[in-house]
């Protein structure tokens, strides 16, 4: 039976010869990967991460499949209404019938997230921070990942940027976030200042600020994505897991703009004039508007 595993696993990852070593692939076959979040950004690295030879998953996810998510996130309109974490274990087996998985349907808790971290080798986190509560677990995540000492990817898609942030958590002193965001700052802050902490201004693209001055007030409004911002996370995020199971340096921040790297150069320098004015006028209305708009719905 051994041998007939370890044959599969031999052909199935035969394509990765020469891109992936021996001492990763054998990393990647052994790991096991925690995605806290099913939806757009960790829901975009469930597949990538097991056509390159992850076994062995834990499958987070606090929801269910909606109409509304079909532009970016890995579903199909017949899975409307069925949990994103039981979509995503059904199409890791479909690649790869040797695969294990957990599932679980309640998301990240204060009561279950030490042992998820401790449970894994790394950490996906795509958990969704529109709302309070999706703060409050992420959070618990990346505090039960400091106490584990487990390497996280933070994924954040901005229009047509995605952002990365590596925390190496397995480092002697590490904190939540780096010590930028507290237990204190999730409860009392709105969720727009606690973004500004968690992604550093300079990879805010200007279209996300754009449309959020435009819309945000607006009662129905929820923040736009887009799907090739959301694959971009699947991609990076999966070369980023090589590395970081083999036991290689990575980046803290990996940024890449789609929008930007697909239009000519006169059109990237306007945007960079640009950026200073926008900014400027920009950011304290934004601020005050997701502040309003919070105080209102707790009212």
């Amino acid at each position: 039976m051994t041998a007939t595993l370890d044959d599969f696993y031999r052909e199935f990852t035969e394509r990765n010869r020469g891109f992936i070593g021996e001492r990763a692939q054998s990393a990647l076959r052994n790991a096991r990967v925690l995605i806290a979040g099913c939806g757009s950004t960790g829901g975009a690295a469930v597949e990538p991460l097991a056509r390159i030879g992850v076994q062995d998953f834990v499958l987070v996810d606090v929801g269910e499949f909606e109409l509304n998510n079909l532009n970016r996130q890995h579903a199909a309109f017949g899975d409307i209404g069925r949990h994103k974490a039981e979509v995503a274990e059904e199409r890791v087996m479909l690649i790869n019938p040797n695969a294990r998985t957990k599932v679980v349907t309640g998301g990240i808790t204060h009561a279950n997230a030490q042992d998820l971290a401790e449970s894994c080798t790394l950490v996906i986190d795509g958990v969704d921070v529109t709302e309070h509560a999706g703060w409050r677990a992420k959070y618990n995540l990346h505090e039960a990942a400091v106490r584990a000492r487990r390497p996280v990817l933070s994924g954040y898609d901005m229009a047509g940027t995605q952002y990365i942030r590596f925390y190496d958590y397995r480092l002697p002193g590490s904190r939540p976030f780096d010590g930028k965001i507290t237990a204190g700052m999730v409860e009392k802050s709105a969720v727009w200042p606690l973004l500004l902490k968690a992604i550093p201004l300079r990879f805010v693209p200007l279209e996300m600020i754009r449309n959020a001055r435009e819309h945000l007030g607006e009662e129905e409004y929820s923040v736009s994505q887009l799907v090739y911002a959301s694959l971009l996370f699947g991609a990076l995020a999966t070369r980023m897991t090589v590395e970081i199971l083999a036991g290689q340096p990575v980046r803290r921040h990996v940024v890449v703009d789609a929008h930007r790297e697909a239009r000519r150069t006169t059109s990237r320098w306007a945007t960079g004039v640009q950026r200073p004015l926008v900014l400027a006028g920009g950011l304290r209305e934004l601020v005050a508007i997701m502040r309003n708009r919070e105080s209102h719905t707790k009212k």
